[in-house]
């Protein structure tokens, strides 16, 4: 009896290890050592050609990840495009910014030809995001792999998950502790601003159209405002884009926390950091500890990476990362 009931807890373990909450445990980082052997070199070399193309492509690449993660969880959901019937998370407002979709498409179809039906689409993002990091000068972590495709993808969801760019320091803690992070993590992942650009027009409303005398955002500095004007001349370009980072803007490094001290964070979620003392606290930390922000940003990226994931025979492995698979 006793041999039966400890069998009973056992099996109820692994089936609670297994089931919808602990599906996060089936990721593993030699997921396709058998299957796929290529799988992590093949998005490093695409990852590698795009950079010398184009190296304002890792931070976007990084965006994407944690745009697809924070809608549905990391699914690839952020991918596919609307159809007749349903407006897609791609098409949402706070999406329509993202870029690099391609280099998504050229290495799932490198993928394919080698490896057909294996890989998903969701683990190229998480893959694809850890060599934008690495290979800009980042901190390196091993993605747990194992990821399946979502087939389910809609703008309200983004819109309603993914946090603005005008948030205060409470907004973005209860939007992030809403998932699961911690203000650490807040602090930690909005690091993902130290390389990159952004468009003109979602940040022009702090150097022009301001509600003062001078229409600056007096938290923004006003040499550095000057520069944004500079950058980003009057009328807006719609494709017109600036440094995320003005200092060192193609590096992933902690110039970005010495800029928010500095009072040059490009968003106001950036400069909200440095106005509540439970996360500037942690600015000042790594401001002057890059290894502190080095490890925690590896961590946080590997917590990331587990959000709601698909398993198993959950969802699907997608042909193509835009569309579900027909049938």
């Amino acid at each position: 009896m006793y041999k039966s009931f400890i069998l009973g807890i056992l099996f109820l373990f692994f089936a609670l290890a297994y089931s919808k909450g602990g599906r996060r445990q089936l990721l593993e980082s030699g997921f396709y050592q058998q299957t796929c052997p290529l799988m992590q070199s093949t998005v490093a070399n695409v990852v590698a050609q795009h950079l010398k193309q184009d190296i304002t492509s890792g931070g976007s690449l990084l965006r994407l990840f944690f745009h697809d993660c924070f809608v549905e969880g990391c699914d690839a959901s952020v991918l596919l495009l609307s159809t007749q019937n349903n407006t897609a998370e791609r098409d949402a407002v706070p999406n329509q910014t993202l870029r690099e979709f391609d280099i998504i498409d050229e290495i799932k179809l490198q993928l394919e030809n080698a490896c057909p039906g294996v890989v998903s689409c969701a683990d190229i993002i998480a893959q694809a995001a850890r060599e934008a990091v690495v290979q800009s000068g980042g901190p390196s972590w091993t993605v747990a792999l194992g990821r399946r495709d979502g087939r389910k993808s809609t703008a309200s969801d983004a819109a309603a998950n993914i946090p603005s760019s005008q948030s205060n320091s409470q907004t973005l803690i209860n939007s992030f502790g809403s998932k699961g992070f911690t203000i650490r993590d807040l602090v930690t992942l909005s690091g993902a601003h130290t390389f990159g650009m952004a468009h003109c027009f979602q940040v022009a409303r702090r150097f022009y159209g301001f509600n003062n005398s001078t229409g600056i955002d007096p938290t923004l500095d006003a040499g550095y405002a000057q520069t944004l004007r500079k950058l980003c001349p009057q009328p807006i370009n719609p494709a017109a884009r600036v440094p995320l980072d003005p200092a060192t803007p193609n590096a992933f490094d902690t110039q970005y926390y010495t800029d928010l001290l500095q009072n040059k964070g490009l968003f106001s979620s950036d400069t909200a950091l440095v106005l509540d003392d439970r996360t500037k606290l942690i600015v000042q930390e790594y401001a002057s500890n890059a290894p502190s922000f080095a490890n925690h940003f590896a961590i946080a990226m590997l917590k990331m990476g587990k959000m709601s994931v698909l398993t198993g025979h959950e969802g699907e492995i997608r042909k193509k990362c835009s569309v579900v698979n027909s049938g």
